[in-house]
């Protein structure tokens, strides 16, 4: 049988044919070669691992104003106002003037005294544009009472006071003890304490006596023991002795 010489052009289509299968195979090659580094392309969670866990911020204490509560005890309810007049925190979302309309809540009834307690409590408490400056760091302040007693100067003062000059029931506790501060300087804590001394001036009214036929064994009702009030506050630093 004769044989003839292959046509060019089949022999063009047999050598692209192979040539596509081997690249075909490289790729697949390279394919499975990737696989192999890289492992399985999964992003769905491993059953047998457990999630991380998130951990929430801790909560923050809501911020509350200083409370005065009623006491018929003159030490007792200065200790309080002391208190009061000496804590306060500028990160807190309140300004000087709600730390001050807590003392002149339990200012004296009768409204004869609460202009110049208004004044004496601006003077212990900062100003606005010092407000500001101390809310950059954070600034907070309270008060430890060392001691608290009614200064000799006070019967002095009784003394020399005209006829109803004094509400009934007034008078004078001194304060001693140790102002703190703390707040954020350069990302760092710093506290501060300072000595201070001061005169509050208040008045205690005494117990309301029974009236009528009311029997004194009975239980006495609410309010009957009128609770303390501020009159004035000295100037920080001068007290009565």
């Amino acid at each position: 049988m004769k044989t003839t010489p292959d046509d060019p052009a089949r022999t063009r289509r047999r050598l692209i044919s192979l040539v596509c299968a081997g690249v075909a195979f490289l790729v697949l090659a390279a394919i499975g070669v990737y696989g192999l580094v890289t492992g399985p392309n999964d992003t769905s969670p491993s059953p047998d691992r457990s999630p991380v866990p998130t951990r929430s911020a801790p909560s923050q204490p809501t911020p509350r104003l200083p409370v005065i509560a009623p006491a018929s005890d003159p030490v007792e309810f200065a200790r309080q106002a002391a208190h009061a007049l000496f804590t306060w925190d500028t990160a807190s979302g309140f300004l000087p003037l709600d730390y001050t309309a807590v003392l002149l809540d339990v200012g004296d009834p009768t409204g004869n005294e609460q202009a110049g307690l208004a004044s004496d409590v601006t003077s212990y408490l900062p100003g606005r544009d010092a407000w500001g400056e101390l809310r950059q760091y954070g600034t907070s302040q309270h008060l430890t009472i060392t001691d608290a007693y009614v200064p000799e100067l006070w019967a002095q003062a009784v003394e020399q006071a005209r006829p109803g000059q004094l509400p009934l029931g007034a008078t004078a506790i001194t304060i001693e003890g140790t102002r703190h501060r703390e707040g954020i300087w350069n990302d760092e804590p710093v506290t501060s304490e300072h000595a201070v001394a001061f005169t509050i001036f208040l008045a205690c009214p005494p117990e309301t006596p029974p009236t009528g036929s009311q029997s004194t064994t009975e239980t006495p009702a609410a309010g009957a023991v009128p609770s303390c009030y501020l009159l004035r506050l000295s100037m920080l630093d001068q007290p009565l002795r």
